[in-house]
């Protein structure tokens, strides 16, 4: 199939116009080196054509590894004889920086015969700051044609796919007249192009400076960021909330009305419990991924994630991290999932593996029904401070504290301490234009990512809870799980938690956590005879409040599951991204003995002082 190499440099827009002239969805982000993956998809204009989205690099000249898979990438790419032409995308409003890039894309594109298009994309910023781009001129200095476009209005685009959907006209190869220049002679000629044929950019450095000098001062940045932050939480924690109640109650209903047609009381409880139950494990947190997403969707396409990323460098600088992992371990709030996802924007090794580690440890929205229980259970509902301040809700806040605080001790031993067997990289960051976000792909992208958490991390979910049902269910057809094989593991594990004044319920409590953090709570409910726990934990807190459960094996519980490593999920996911399942494994293994230790140290000294 003849193909068409999509390729150009961070921040250039590259990704949505992928998406204009494919139909496709790709990753579409104003953060820099967002794009690591090589995207493909049917040009739309000639399904028999194939696009091919490269990763974004700056320069020919790769500096970091992820530079140099994708540079030689692209030079066996121009050795392919389906490979029939290159668009070469370039940032319009910074056109000294992308002509240098491009002028070694079209250097190559002459020494292999492939006709090369230089298409000019954000033409409607300059259009909104009365600023003129002289295509013509460009395109006759480069012998190159050079289309200005706007992938996010879709100005060109039409004229550039009845281009492509064309065949090539004969004798299209570039005239080479850069084959055999060195890259200090293309450098300058960036400058003088630049110079002869860009808008003006003193508007466009006028403009954003204002707004730097708002987003970026120490005082009015502080703020604005914790602002935006709260914003942020809010969305995860109150707006989704609406939504995740409409899943469950949608699951609810539709349980209710296909449990009674089954007559088998063994089908009946597989299809309400295994089934409805492992669906739900997983599409409630669909909501929160969505609003998180279209959030950060809205904070990246904006230009303010990297403004956010460089206030956060320098105190994650101590930690041993950059600030391009602040974006990752925000999203690891909601769940590790999307988080571990987002690592891929961090360019240093060394810092993604630290990022990687400090994940798990970020308190996700899967362990909050965990914190409410023990919360409930534990700590007084009474108020201080005239009711400004409630006893649970200053307990809740300490633990996410906690476990925040733990990523960043975790992180801050090993960077001083661990050998480094990875490569580092400076910390550059580009600052890309302020804009106005556009709201139509980044709701097809939150989509797209909801929809990659159920396809992906949703199999996985499901599969565990099929099995710790069956785990719980048999032999005795769930008559007491205390007799089930579930139980019987449960006593097997329960010598290693009895030091923390647990007994065997909890141990299968924790045991089916690792399946999803939240199972804890509704095994607990299994176990003490209580149904419907998920909308209504009081008769199970009431159960274990009446059970003697010590306060400081609570405690020890908060404290082990601010720990502890997520899930399976979480694992399976890391093996997959880290591209090693060892990483995964002494990860688990690790937090697993870090958070019983903590664990077991809280419920002595609480033993002590009681």
């Amino acid at each position: 199939m003849p193909r068409i190499i999509l390729i150009g440099s961070p921040n250039s827009g590259k990704s949505l116009l992928f998406n204009r002239l494919t139909g496709l969805s790709q990753k579409v982000a104003n953060f820099p080196g967002i794009t690591v993956d090589v995207g493909f998809g049917p040009l739309q204009a000639a399904p028999d054509k194939e696009l091919v989205d490269f990763p974004g690099t700056y320069s020919l000249q790769a500096i970091s590894a992820e530079e140099k898979v994708a540079v030689d990438y692209f030079e066996r790419a121009l050795a392919d004889p389906d490979v029939e032409q290159v668009l070469c995308v370039i940032d319009a409003t910074r056109l000294e920086k992308s002509l240098y890039y491009t002028l070694q894309v079209i250097r190559d594109c002459e020494r292999h015969g492939k006709p090369v298009k230089v298409l000019a994309n954000m033409i409607d910023v300059l259009e909104g700051h009365q600023l003129e781009f002289d295509a013509a001129g460009l395109s006759a200095a480069l012998h190159t044609p050079v289309l200005p476009v706007s992938a996010r209005t879709g100005k060109g685009i039409d004229a550039l796919l009845a281009q492509l959907g064309e065949p090539l006209a004969p004798g299209a190869e570039p005239r080479a007249h850069l084959t055999d220049t060195p890259d200090e002679i293309l450098r300058g000629e960036a400058h003088t192009l630049a110079r002869r044929f860009g808008p003006r950019g003193d508007v466009l450095v006028r403009t954003q400076a204002r707004l730097d000098g708002f987003f970026l001062n120490s005082f009015t940045g502080g703020v604005s960021f914790l602002l935006i932050m709260y914003l942020l939480f809010q969305s995860i924690f109150t707006w989704a909330a609406p939504a995740m109640d409409a899943v469950e109650a949608g699951l609810g209903w539709l349980a209710d009305r296909v449990v009674p047609l089954l007559g088998n009381p063994v089908a009946a409880d597989f299809t309400a419990d295994a089934l409805f139950g492992g669906i739900g494990a997983f599409l409630v947190f669909v909501p929160q991924i969505f609003v998180l997403t279209f959030i950060i969707g809205l904070l990246e396409d904006s230009g303010y994630l990297a403004r956010a990323a460089l206030i956060c460098h320098k105190p994650l600088r101590l930690f041993g991290l950059t600030g391009k992992s602040f974006i990752p371990m925000l999203s690891g709030v909601a769940c590790a999932i999307p988080g571990i996802y987002a690592a891929r924007a961090i360019d240093s090794p060394r810092k993604r593996l630290l990022t990687y580690m400090a994940i798990p440890l970020m308190p996700c929205s899967a362990r909050l029904p965990v914190y409410t229980l023990l919360i409930a259970v534990f700590i007084p509902s009474g108020t201080a401070l005239g009711g400004l301040v409630g006893w649970q809700g200053l307990a809740m806040f300490g633990i996410y504290f906690f476990g925040m605080f733990c990523a960043l001790l975790v992180t801050s031993a090993v960077s001083r301490t661990a050998e480094d067997h990875y490569s580092d990289m400076p910390f550059v960051l580009e600052l890309p234009p302020y804009r106005i976000p556009g709201l139509v792909p980044i709701l097809r992208n939150a989509w797209n990512r909801s929809k990659h958490f159920v396809t992906k991390a949703g199999k996985i979910i499901f599969a565990v809870t099929l099995v710790i049902w069956v785990l719980g269910y048999f032999p005795n057809y769930g008559a007491d799980l205390g007799q089930s094989w579930l139980g019987a593991i449960g006593r097997v594990v329960e010598p290693i938690f009895a030091p923390l004044g647990l007994d065997w319920r909890y141990g299968v409590a924790i045991f089916t956590a690792f399946a999803a953090r939240e199972v804890f709570v509704g095994t607990l409910g299994t176990i003490f005879g209580i149904e419907g726990v998920d909308e209504n934990m009081t008769p199970l807190v009431d159960q274990i409040q009446a059970s003697g459960l010590a306060t400081g094996s609570g405690l020890a519980l908060l404290v082990f599951f601010a720990i502890a490593l997520q899930c399976i999920s979480t694992l399976a996911i890391l093996a997959k991204e880290s591209g090693s399942g060892g990483l995964a494994v002494k990860l688990f293994a690790g937090y697993f003995l870090l958070a019983y230790l903590a664990a077991l140290a809280v419920y002595q000294l609480v033993q002590l002082v009681s």
